[in-house]
């Protein structure tokens, strides 16, 4: 009787009372890094929200999205595929305090799920070591300590400096980071794998190096079925997404289509710190272009032959997590822009690279990458270049200055050829991980 009356009387208020301490640990520790963005004066305050916003609204009023810029002092266009701006109008059609307010919220929750999707391994543990069926359903599943874990782990996360970024300027990246991450994770999603994919390849064309990875994991060599299918939904659903807008507005998709899209400008200037991409970085080295255009398309065919190899191989070794984490960052180091926001794959990375936290030297090695993309160490690179020392300044402040691109190469290192060997170094429980 007494297992009995807990399960089913204390139990339901359990499971309804265990999130809150980790809702008030994650509104407590956030407010500093959200509220003040929130409070900031109106053409400093989540900028690309705005654009967004302006992009559904310019649809909404019948005039072209491709014309317009955000008021001064930002002047920014719409840059995203027309599909982009049809799903930008509920943004429109509220207020914009409260656009702020739920777009932030949906950063938030999204940040979440993607954490929850990463972290899995370490999230699941405490039930996989706890398996005793005399505990009420509730604690079998972690009861108030998965819910702790994952708001650390969420907060942590947040204070990434690409995290950070999202809720400064009101982007997208992490939401993008989610679709994509629970399209090829989730163990039995409701939905057909590859549909998420394929949204967020036609919201905004970087998750398309996911197509690249569905086509080589799908077919050939060890090829997987689920992988073959989830290619063609995702196929499909992008297509149709990207013909959809041609039919409803027409003259915007061709806008978009054969204008907008060819304007590498209309991104804003390809030199500054913030493009972290390896063209961003090449560009910084002030070379003729035509050179900067060959080393480019040079670096970016030996970085994808060795990322998206890398990648196939984590899959099939069974740690989907390492692969959506190396194909992420393909993302960023093979777009001609990638701003630092783009690196909102670092949260895969340090999901992949952390496992279920039974090895400590995965654990300080996540902890480390963690720290480093913290730090703001591009604009370290930029104050040491304005210092003007001779030799220090222009060799080392460089480098510097491309920290977070440079460390995203060293990641696809570290999660291509570093934790494979770390793993097969570890005892048979830990070394079969899946992660």
């Amino acid at each position: 009787m007494r297992n009995g009356s807990t399960v089913t009387g204390r139990a339901p208020w359990a499971r309804l009372l265990a999130p809150l301490p980790a809702l008030l640990v994650v509104l407590v520790a956030l407010a500093p890094l959200v509220l003040p963005w929130l409070g900031n004066v109106d053409d400093q305050r989540l900028v690309d929200l705005d654009v967004y916003r302006t992009g559904g609204r310019e649809l909404l009023e019948g005039r072209p999205v491709y014309d317009f810029m955000t008021p001064a002092p930002q002047l920014l266009p719409f840059t995203y595929p027309p599909i982009a701006a049809m799903l930008a109008t509920p943004l429109a059609m509220m207020s914009w305090p409260v656009a702020q307010w739920v777009w932030t919220g949906l950063i938030l929750l999204t940040l979440a799920v993607t954490v929850r999707y990463a972290f899995r391994p370490a999230l699941e543990r405490p039930s996989l070591e706890r398996p005793s069926l005399e505990r009420p359903a509730f604690e079998r599943q972690g009861g108030w300590r998965l819910p702790l874990l994952l708001a650390l782990l969420t907060v942590a996360c947040a204070y990434l400096m690409p995290i950070r970024d999202q809720f400064r300027f009101g982007q997208v990246d992490i939401l993008l980071v989610a679709l994509c991450l629970a399209d090829c994770v989730a163990p039995r999603p409701p939905w057909p794998r590859g549909l998420l994919i394929g949204l967020a390849t036609a919201v905004k064309l970087t998750p398309g190096v996911f197509l690249i990875y569905l086509l080589l994991t799908g077919f050939g060599p060890g090829a997987r079925k689920e992988q073959r299918d989830a290619f063609l939904m995702a196929t499909f659903t992008a297509t149709l997404l990207t013909v959809l807008p041609f039919l409803v507005i027409p003259s915007d998709a061709a806008d978009f289509w054969f204008g907008a899209l060819l304007d590498p400008e209309r991104l804003g200037a390809n030199a500054a710190t913030t493009n972290q991409s390896v063209r961003g970085m090449l560009i910084r080295l002030y070379l003729p272009d035509q050179l900067t255009s060959l080393l480019w398309l040079a670096l970016v065919a030996v970085i994808a032959w060795y990322g998206f190899r890398h990648a196939r191989r984590a899959l099939l070794d069974g740690h989907p997590t390492t692969a959506v984490a190396l194909v992420g960052l393909m993302a960023v180091l093979l777009s001609p822009v990638a701003w630092i926001h783009h690196l909102a794959w670092v949260v895969v990375v340090l999901g992949a690279l952390a496992g279920d936290g039974r090895d400590p030297v995965r654990v300080r090695v996540a902890a480390g990458v963690w720290l480093y993309y913290v730090l703001p160490v591009p604009w370290w690179g930029v104050t040491i270049k304005a210092a003007e020392i001779p030799v220090l300044s222009p060799v080392v402040g460089k480098i510097v200055q491309n920290g977070f691109g440079l460390g995203a190469l060293v990641l696809v290192w570290l999660l291509g050829v570093w934790l494979p060997r770390r793993r097969a170094a570890l005892p048979g429980d830990v070394a079969r991980l899946k992660a």
